[in-house]
């Protein structure tokens, strides 16, 4: 039951797949989803990676093959995270203060700041998954769909014990401090070898996976240190910029070179 709960839970959340609602909710089923959330974006990865080896197929301009799979993954979890990306850069660049910030991150609507951090990462998402379809055409639209699910770690350290939530609300009263430590750092192990494995089977050296795995785990630190700091925690809005983030970060490092 804790892992049926535990699927569903995260599948419901990170998906926009309409799946049973688990019978129980609580901080063991949270931690759990959180672990299983690289494999619960599978069907994000398997729609970006089948538009990918689709769009090569068909002769589309990759450019236009990069847009569209970005968008299908953006579609299949209803903007939910870059909704989060835009309320917390809006929060961050609202106000010092702390309620003032909190209060901006709620309102649901997206300032000039928030629309900027949307255009960018987006950006830097299509610009470096094009770049990655030069190669043979099912291995990178496979490198593609395991870039996806890599990314969702970013959930796991967002959700390790000592990092507190901003809110006693929402997600900060079940999601946040579940996994301990070691459990975040199997996730991000897990991912590292994944995107190394499909790196090197796509013709990539087989270290920029690994690279492109802790370049990502980096810059979501930096996001969560700077949402303690500004927010006193983190809300389910960083959640979401941190996986946005963490998907422009593989996808660039991917591309480099």
């Amino acid at each position: 039951m804790l892992v049926r709960d535990a699927w569903r839970l995260a599948v419901g959340t990170l998906t926009a797949m309409p799946v049973p609602p688990p019978e129980l909710v609580d901080r063991r089923r949270a931690a759990a989803a959180m672990t299983l959330a690289p494999l619960a974006a599978l069907p994000l990865a398997l729609a970006a990676g089948a538009i990918a080896l689709l769009g090569q197929l068909a002769g589309l301009p990759h450019l236009v093959t990069a847009l569209l799979a970005i968008g299908a993954v953006v579609a299949g979890n209803r903007a939910f995270h870059l909704d989060g990306l835009a309320d917390t850069v809006d929060g961050m660049a609202a106000s010092f203060d702390r309620e003032r910030s909190l209060a901006v991150m709620k309102t649901g609507t997206s300032g000039p700041a928030g629309v900027t951090a949307i255009v960018l990462v987006l950006g830097l998402q299509v610009a470096a998954l094009a770049s990655l379809l030069d190669g043979s055409v099912l291995r990178s639209s496979v490198l593609v769909a395991v870039a996806v699910c890599a990314s969702r770690a970013a959930l796991a350290l967002c959700c390790t014990r000592g990092i507190k939530p901003a809110r006693a609300d929402g997600l900060g009263r079940t999601f946040t401090q579940t996994l301990p430590p070691l459990v975040t750092v199997v996730v991000w192990i897990v991912v590292a070898a994944a995107l190394a494995g499909a790196g090197a089977w796509a013709g990539l050296p087989w270290w920029r996976g690994a690279v492109a795995v802790a370049a990502a785990a980096a810059v979501v630190g930096v996001i969560v240190r700077r949402a303690v700091k500004r927010f006193g925690g983190v809300t389910g809005d960083v959640f979401g910029a941190a996986v946005e983030v963490a998907l422009a970060t593989i996808l660039v490092t991917l591309s480099a070179g």
